[in-house]
Parts: structure tokens; sequence; C-alpha cells
């Protein structure tokens, strides 16, 4: 579901309603309510790598364009803009809610990739698959572990976190 009504950027900077909602060209886009499942693995993917040595966080705005921001499920980078990171990171990070589908979550890294994102994963908890899409390359499904250029994290043990708390 889409709001037609158009909202400037600065309208959108100050909204605070849940579930976030990303912003394309004055339209909002409410992204899917999270589950259990998506909440732990968002904190599993984050403190992950946090623990390789990277700054993560969870559901920031991230602006790819002056017309364009999105919220991705966790980004990383060796170090995070403030407030809204306005040059690419290096990881974006999508998970799944069950009424998203992979081929638009692909088309979402896509957009990250022109942006200059290098690296995008694609977590699907339900499945309990995992995707690596590389800026250049074709998406690829890990089950091994995810790469983020030198940094990588177990797939098991990304999965094995909504096994124990869920």
């Amino acid at each position: 579901m889409t709001s037609k009504t158009l909202v400037t950027v600065e309208e959108y900077l100050r909204l605070s309603v849940k579930p976030n909602c990303e912003y394309r060209d004055g339209i909002l886009y409410p992204k899917a309510l999270a589950t259990t499942a998506h909440g732990v693995l968002l904190f599993t993917v984050a403190l992950m790598l946090s623990h390789l040595g990277l700054q993560a966080a969870p559901e920031v705005t991230v602006r790819l364009s002056p017309t364009k921001y999105l919220v991705p499920d966790v980004i990383a980078a060796p170090a995070l803009q403030n407030p809204y990171p306005t040059e690419p990171v290096l990881l974006c990070c999508e998970i799944l809610s069950p009424e998203d589908r992979l081929g638009p979550m692909l088309a979402k890294c896509e957009e990250y990739h022109a942006w200059g994102v290098p690296f995008c994963w694609v977590i699907d908890p339900a499945k309990r698959t995992a995707w690596e899409y590389h800026a250049g390359a074709e998406p690829v499904r890990m089950t091994e572990s995810l790469h983020a250029g030198e940094h990588a994290i177990s797939v098991d043990e990304l999965f094995s976190a909504i096994n124990s708390k869920v």
C-alpha cells in the first residue's frame, strides 16, 4: 500500500510513524511489519557485523538521491555518516518479511548498487536462505557464509539465532 499524497522531503524526514516508510519522488512506501524472526535476524546481523569491526546499524534511512530515501534492514561500513548516510555504505542487508518477494528485493539491491553500495545481502527467515548480490555480478544463494569484501558471517550461525530465540 502506498500513500498517493505527495510529501516533501522535509515532511518525510520529520515522520515518526511505524512501520518505517521509504520515500521515492514524493510518495511514501511503508515497509512491511517485522516478525519476531525478522527482528532477531536484524539484531543478529548487526551484532555479527559489529564483531567484525564494522559499524552496523538497523533501519537507518539512507539518501540515494535528493528525492529517494530507502531504509535497509541493516547497513554496515567502517564508519557510518550521521544523521542519514548520503555516501554509499559497504553493505546493505534486507531481511524478507512474509509478504516480501525475492525479485523485488533484488531490484532494491540494484538501486543500492547504482548508488555505489558494493555488497547486498537478502535473507529469508522463513526459508532459511541467504543471498549475496555484489555489484556487477549475479545474485548467488549462499549456504556457508555471507561476504562483504574481507568480512564474512556464517549462515548456520545466523540462522541458529532464530532457532534458539524464536
